[in-house]
């Protein structure tokens, strides 16, 4: 029995394109949290500023959210796997641009925040290929939903190392070291790339203008409700919950007492957390709701937030901090699964990009709201409140997701209906 649940968990990986590209994604997305960690240290020991430490964050997300419907046509109309190469090196040079400034002690925030939105530029670009590039990396599409939950697992168990190697890297060498290993980390995407054998990419015959391309998308999520509802809870949860990270090198410092490797290991922590919660999704049988998963994960990030909040007791606190990466884990995880899954091939790149929007666009927002807010009330009350709120929304979707539900049938009527109006017109 244990055999098959491991062979069950892991069986995208006998898929040779997914496993490589896996590999070098690994490598790449410890070097971009080691990177992500130490940026936000290094502004936050320049300004001692929560408020500084938003504006961080919303100088590197915001581009993305900006460019990422721009980013989701050019994933439609041109080869993905070039689009990787190119986002991939260019975010290569961006890290040693950041690794030259820290090293020859020219670091100004200024220049940390110009280089933050240089890669949200970059990323814009890079999302809304690189995941529906996973379709054409599985060849048996019945381990999609594995491919896609592991896919995420990659990025938790670089959560779970990255902040922590980041820490003791900030402490013992300096952030310019941070930064260059992250530069190198890039080498090993681009490499697993190189190593991946595609067939011959196809361009699409019909070309359209940008805005036919961009309406086409808004109607497409029109028609399908349930796609609809799924981002505007995601866009809520990250404007108004997961910007919560914007207040831990506040909690490693004055409520901690420590220093970047305190900040290192509570994101670890976080990381632990998630990756667990996405070896568990990946576990899942077939025919699991995850729509009631999520809610359930989000009202499990809601009380980890509000009972680490308050907390001073280093070990106890980083229970609570584990299992707040659990429940915030599933959001953007089982969201992008339920939207790639139920998305028709010519329009996932437009639909990730909608995807994009809701995560980058409102996170940056939600950073600077949420540093305004803790200068006032202080991070501890600030972060209570975000759990208080995960909960609400929960309680509100909940009726959303059960009403899409029993209504089904009536909503696959009602797209019908919309279908031929648009078709006449």
């Amino acid at each position: 029995m244990k055999e098959n649940k491991k062979t069950n968990t892991f069986r995208a990986f006998q898929n040779r394109n997914y496993a490589l590209f896996f590999t070098g994604q690994s490598i790449s997305q410890i070097g971009t949290w080691m990177q992500r960690t130490g940026v936000i240290w290094v502004v936050y020991n320049m300004t001692h500023s929560t408020f500084m430490l938003g504006l961080t964050i919303f100088a590197s997300q915001f581009p993305s959210f900006l460019f990422s419907l721009f980013g989701g046509i050019a994933s439609d109309r041109c080869n993905r796997y070039k689009i990787l190469l190119f986002t991939q090196t260019a975010s290569l040079i961006q890290a040693a641009l950041l690794a030259i400034l820290v090293l020859t002690n020219h670091t100004t925030v200024f220049g940390l925040l110009t280089l933050s939105v240089i890669l949200g530029i970059i990323n814009a670009f890079d999302m809304p290929a690189r995941q529906p590039m996973i379709h054409e990396l599985v060849t048996d599409k019945a381990d999609l939903p594995n491919a896609l939950a592991l896919n995420s697992s990659l990025v938790n168990l670089a959560r779970l190392i990255g902040p922590a190697l980041s820490g003791i890297i900030l402490v013992k060498f300096g952030a310019g070291v941070c930064f260059l290993l992250n530069a190198v980390s890039f080498v090993a995407v681009i490499t697993s790339l190189l190593l991946i054998k595609l067939p011959e990419y196809n361009p699409p015959h019909v070309k359209k203008k940008v805005t036919s391309e961009l309406m086409e998308g808004f109607l497409y999520l029109k028609q399908n409700p349930a796609i609809g509802i799924i981002l505007l809870m995601l866009s809520l949860v990250s404007l108004l919950v997961l910007p919560y990270d914007t207040l831990l090198p506040e909690f490693a410092k004055v409520i901690f007492k420590g220093d970047a490797a305190t900040f290192g290991y509570i994101s670890s922590f976080m990381g632990l957390g998630a990756l667990a919660g996405t070896l568990f999704l990946a576990s899942l049988k077939n025919g699991t709701d995850l729509k009631i998963v999520l809610l359930i994960n989000i009202i499990i990030l809601g009380f980890g937030l509000m009972l680490f909040s308050h907390i001073d007791y280093f070990p106890m606190a980083m229970l609570f901090a584990t299992m707040s990466g659990f429940g915030a884990m599933s959001q953007t995880t089982i969201c992008l699964t339920i939207v790639q899954v139920n998305t028709e091939a010519h329009m996932r790149g437009r639909v990730m990009s909608f995807l994009a929007m809701s995560v980058f666009g409102m996170l940056p927002l939600g950073s600077l709201i949420i540093g305004s807010i803790s200068q006032h009330i202080g991070a501890p009350n600030t972060l209570l409140c975000q759990g208080l709120i995960a909960i609400i929304i929960a309680i509100v979707f909940s009726n959303f997701l059960r009403k899409d539900k029993l209504n089904k049938k009536e909503m696959d009527e009602l797209n019908e209906v919309e279908e031929e109006i648009i078709k006449k017109i």
